[in-house]
């Protein structure tokens, strides 16, 4: 069988999102050694530590780069006629005939289009629609996502498929100077509710002097706000904001923080609430959305709209004994894995 795997997101420096999605489901598919001929589409020289080329796992460079799922990718696909394509993205490539599994995360776009800028909103809401009108099957995240998908664009529910993401292996310990804080991950945009975050861990402070809140997150958009807010509500030198941290460090900073707290307005998964429980790290999250389906009976659940109740539960992670519910994280870890997902991957291709 002739598999082609569009590359292009996986294929960057600074992985987040669909870019690790798409990393780690490639590289779990090689590992697993499948007897299929693949190839990788990408618009530049494969990075270090992308899967080694071999007889059978082989790096096609296309270009433009410039619109890849109109032109550079199609073009190339045309030409080399494999059995299936698979776009671990929300975009699949125009003008093919082609069989197209695709990767849908979440429809947040839809649920919060004023958090998104006006170029990624319209990409996103018509290139979405489109892939998922044509493709034989589409991957998710969550079976929160999965239900999104199957009421918002009216599709059989045996066509969408759950695969759990995973936790990556990387992570390695090394503890932070610091030690008295609490953490959030995520990339800084709206949807990751850091404002309310930031307002409720400043009515949280004076009852625990020398605590800091980090935030660890490359800067998306829209993100001015939060960076102010800190200054707002007068804990400018409490929140400590790190836009650059390896994946393989991030460990110290989940081992020694006091609990994570991810109050989102929605997420299609919550992977830092996975790498935490894995950690033995209390977790605080919204009860709407991925989170609970992700964090079980392990999490701290709070009204992601209401600031005290946001304070309330960082409190409650605070004052706690949450030996049981680190146990519950440690067993509720175990139900998600890359290999597990790289290898529903492979079927649903196979199957196509």
């Amino acid at each position: 069988m002739n598999i082609a795997i569009d590359g292009y997101e996986a294929n960057v420096k600074n992985r987040v999102g669909i870019g690790r999605y798409a990393f780690e489901i490639l590289s779990h598919i090689y590992n697993l050694q499948p007897k299929h001929l693949f190839r990788i589409y990408i618009p530049s020289k494969p990075l270090p530590d992308m899967p080694k080329e071999t007889s059978w796992w082989k790096y096609r460079i296309v270009r433009p780069k410039t619109l890849w799922t109109f032109f550079g990718l199609p073009g190339a696909l045309t030409k080399d006629k494999p059995d299936v394509i698979f776009s671990p993205t929300h975009y699949v490539p125009r003008f093919v005939k082609i069989p197209r599994v695709m990767a849908i995360m979440d429809l947040s776009y839809l649920e919060y289009p004023e958090l998104f800028r006006k170029q990624d909103l319209h990409k996103l809401k018509n290139w979405t629609a489109y892939g998922a009108s044509i493709a034989k099957k589409i991957l998710t995240i969550s079976n929160f996502s999965k239900n999104d998908i199957i009421k918002t664009y009216k599709i059989d529910p045996e066509k969408v498929v759950v695969t759990y993401p995973g936790m990556s292996k990387q992570l390695i310990s090394e503890a932070p100077a610091e030690k008295n804080y609490i953490l959030s991950v995520g990339t800084i945009q709206p949807r990751k509710n850091y404002i309310r975050l930031i307002e409720a861990f400043s009515m949280v402070l004076p009852n625990f002097p020398g605590l800091k809140l980090v935030i660890i997150g490359k800067k998306g958009w829209l993100f001015d706000e939060t960076l102010e807010a800190p200054s707002k509500f007068g804990i400018l030198k409490d929140v400590i904001f790190l836009h650059s941290v390896q994946d393989t460090l991030l460990s110290g900073f989940y081992q020694h923080a006091k609990c994570l707290v991810l109050p989102s307005l929605y997420e299609g998964f919550g992977l830092p609430v996975l790498e935490a429980m894995a950690l033995k790290c209390p977790v605080v999250v919204s009860r709407i959305s991925s989170l609970p389906e992700i964090a079980g009976d392990a999490g701290i659940y709070v009204d992601p709209e209401n600031v005290e109740s946001i304070a309330d539960g960082i409190i409650k992670a605070l004052t706690e004994k949450n030996d049981d519910r680190i146990k519950k994280g440690l067993i509720q870890v175990k139900k998600f894995s890359w290999e597990k997902a790289a290898r529903q991957t492979l079927e649903v291709l196979e199957s196509i």
